[in-house]
């Protein structure tokens, strides 16, 4: 023994002995968890809910564990994750909305507190390895940079691993990815996309386990880009559905129905409720339209089946290495109903169209091939998110009504659930699957997780579902609410009250609110009445009392009050870019988020860079934005400087200077003079060189808040989705070599 040693055991004569309690244990025999969770896919979507789009890893799943047509999510996706991961009502977690419409209120903040901890954390202080691949969404804007804090980041919220994007969505074939917290391109592979190379990275995460920890559990969040705008897919999966959505969604949702009943996925006298007035009929589209709507659907379609078989690759590696058997496999089909934000007639680059930018349906004919392909950001129209919540009324966003909130899930578990291909009808909800895994595995729910005491549970525990399928439901009380729209379910019943917000509307600029007390309260008995579509509310106005004060108060008790119609802004909250009329960026600024930036929108501004090059200088020097929208500052690999501004899909401006820069330093600089005051004016774009005018061009209009929901400001390099025409053998990214920035700067103007 050394001396170090001897030392040690002297200090601590009972290490030896005292050592194996550093290795945190299991539950003896306990199972892998996965958990699989969908975006935006409505209740009648996939085939093995009745739907048009062949998903066999879900179908296959379904025939060796439980199917449940009774599973609520909240429907919108932030806050359904935070229940999910939770096991919390949303408002509790703090995340009463998506992160970037968070305000000061404290269910709505976008914080997700010490006192409602993670699944993931709760599993790995109890043995277990953890991971997350895709999707989070959990974040805050203000936290959302290199700059941190990242306790809210998924490594700081109990997983070891992450990869995936920090935003709401991202570009499918060049995704904003991360790897723990630091930004990373995507992989330099022939015919990229997103959730295959997530499919690729749990997969090799999992192998990594079994070889060095094989006895030890683990648990996988796999949270796919898929379905979310932008709708993108491999062109192969898209043409697997050319021409089969010709008949329209209206004809669309008769056939789902009717496959919904032979499958008795829902009840025999289940009513179809009608279509929203708001939303066109399909036969009184133009022929031109239907062309559009029918492409995009097949796109979306292509999707979705696509996506499904990346899951099922997962779920085959599991098979092959013997880990199926005593794997928990949770296939949440959707964090919300089909999203309805793609406008009554879809769209092509839907960023600009969910701000008010135009979009020309001559621009959507012209670039109909580019459907679901790279250069478009496209979105399906209303009707079909409709048309796949089938059968119930309204689709994401619309808290209120089944549309929003009901969604499809599988549980498999081959080493414990018997009933192979059951049915289970119980009232469950996104807050339940915490207390189910916890039960499964047999931990209880910590009343303290790293020194903080923590809030009860609100969901509870489906494992009695698994051997009871008759058994009555124990999760009774349940409220909803998003943008104002609510409801309240109580011993099956549901109360509903639509608020004023259109889900294919965006209020940038928004009407005078309406009253919360003018909104119309409907009732329900959902015990009878499936689809939700009878409402009882003039024939028991008493029962509908009882539940509208049930909802006060468990509105008040869950953070939900004051109720409010999301419009804009942030009343009370960190603005990293709140005063910022100037900025310096330097050579490391990578990951900034487009919201940290000067707000350059509805103003002028001026960039300005000054670099030195070498004779073979290429790359980026800077850009933000991507595919949908964007500019960029590079380098042709000539050494020509070029100064690219995508408008969505209505204009791509290209200023080139004159010759090659000459070998030292350089100066380029862009002056953008608004033609403004008010909102999305175009304006003037003038590019100079070393001091002289090298092009200039117009604008026809411009953004009113942002190029992307998710890409960042970076220097050196365009991370995710490209803004520039750049050579088409460059690396992802397009790196800047041969040249040094010193320094880019943003000013406001």
């Amino acid at each position: 023994m050394s001396d170090a040693m001897q030392a040690q055991k002297q200090q601590h004569p009972n290490a030896e002995t005292a050592a194996p309690l550093l290795v945190r244990k299991p539950p003896a025999g306990a199972p892998n968890i996965v958990l699989v969770l969908l975006d935006d896919v409505g209740f009648g979507a996939a085939s093995t809910f009745g739907g048009p789009v062949e998903m066999p890893t879900l179908d296959q799943l379904s025939l060796e564990g439980l199917r449940y047509n009774c599973f609520h999510t909240t429907a919108i996706c932030s806050p359904t994750r935070a229940s999910l991961l939770t096991g919390r009502n949303p408002h509790v977690a703090g995340v009463g909305a998506v992160m970037n419409v968070a305000d000061d209120r404290p269910g709505y903040n976008g914080f997700i507190q010490k006192d409602t901890a993670m699944i993931a954390e709760i599993l790995r202080q109890n043995g277990f390895s953890t991971a997350a691949f895709g999707k989070w969404h959990l974040v805050p804007d203000w936290e959302a940079s290199q700059s941190g804090p990242f306790d809210r980041w998924p490594t700081g919220q109990g997983f070891e691993k992450f990869y995936g994007f920090i935003g709401g969505e991202t570009d499918q074939f060049e995704p904003t990815l991360y790897n723990g917290t630091t930004p990373v391109l995507r992989p330099d592979v022939k015919d990229y996309i997103l959730d295959d190379d997530l499919a690729n990275q749990c997969i090799d995460w999992i192998n990594l386990q079994r070889a060095v920890t094989p006895d030890k559990p683990f648990f996988i969040h796999l949270a796919t880009g898929g379905i979310h705008a932008p709708v993108q897919a491999p062109k192969s999966w898209i043409e697997r559905y050319r021409g089969r959505f010709d008949q329209g969604w209206d004809k669309l949702r008769e056939e789902i129905f009717a496959r919904q009943k032979q499958l008795n996925i829902i009840p025999q006298d289940t009513q179809l409720t009608p279509r929203p007035a708001g939303i066109p009929a399909w036969d009184s589209l133009t022929q031109d339209q239907k062309k559009i709507a029918a492409r995009l659907m097949e796109a979306y379609a292509g999707y979705l089946a696509h996506t499904d078989a990346q899951v099922g690759r997962v779920a085959q590696a599991l098979r092959d290495m013997g880990q199926f058997e005593n794997t928990i496999f949770l296939y949440i089909v959707g964090d919300n109903g089909a999203s309805a934000e793609g406008g009554l007639f879809g769209s092509i680059n839907y960023t600009g169209q969910i701000q008010g930018v135009s979009e020309p349906e001559s621009l959507k004919l012209q670039l109909l091939d580019e459907i679901g392909g790279p250069n478009a950001y496209a979105h399906i129209n209303a009707g079909w998110a409709w048309g796949t919540d089938t059968p119930f009324q309204w689709v994401k966003t619309v808290a209120s009504h089944l549309g929003g909130t009901r969604n499809p899930m599988v549980v498999t578990w081959p080493r414990r659930i018997r009933d192979k291909g059951g049915l289970r009808t119980q009232f469950s909800h996104v807050n339940d699957i915490v207390p189910t895994l916890l039960e499964a595995v047999g931990i209880p729910a910590p009343e303290v997780v790293n020194g903080v005491r923590q809030k009860p549970m609100d969901g509870v525990s489906l494992v009695y579902t698994f051997d009871a399928p008759d058994e009555s439901e124990r999760h009774v009380t349940q409220y909803f609410e998003v943008f104002g729209h609510r409801a309240i379910y109580h011993e099956g019943w549901m109360a509903s009250a639509f608020h004023d917000r259109m889900p294919w509307t965006h209020d940038l600029t928004p009407p005078q609110p309406k009253p919360f007390e003018n909104d119309k309260w409907e009732l329900y008995n959902l015990r009878v009445d499936f689809s939700q579509a009878h409402d009882l509310a003039e024939t028991h106005p008493q029962k509908l009392e009882e539940m509208k004060a049930l909802f006060m108060r468990e509105a008040e008790r869950n953070q939900v009050l004051p109720l409010s119609a999301w419009r804009s802004g942030r009343p009370g909250l960190p603005d990293l870019s709140a005063g910022v009329l100037s900025v310096t960026y330097r050579e490391g600024a990578e990951g900034v988020p487009e919201g940290a930036l000067p707000r350059i929108f509805n103003r002028s501004w001026s960039i300005r860079a000054a670099l030195d090059v070498t004779e073979q200088a290429q790359g980026v020097i800077a850009a933000v934005g991507g595919r949908s929208a964007g500019l960029s500052l590079h380098l042709a690999p000539d050494r020509t400087p070029v100064f690219t501004y995508r408008l969505f899909s209505l204009k791509l401006v290209e200023l080139r200077g004159q010759r090659p820069l000459p070998l030292g330093e350089n100066k380029l600089s862009v002056d953008f003079e608004y033609d403004g005051p008010g909102w999305c004016k175009g304006g003037s774009l003038t590019f100079y060189v070393n001091g002289e005018k090298a092009g200039t061009d117009t604008l026809p209009e411009t953004p009113p808040a942002f190029f992307s929901i998710n890409e960042t400001f970076d220097l050196g390099l365009d991370r995710g989705s490209a803004v520039g025409n750049y050579p088409q053998d460059a690396a992802p990214g397009y790196p800047l070599v041969h040249a040094r920035i010193k320094a880019v700067d943003i000013e406001l103007r």
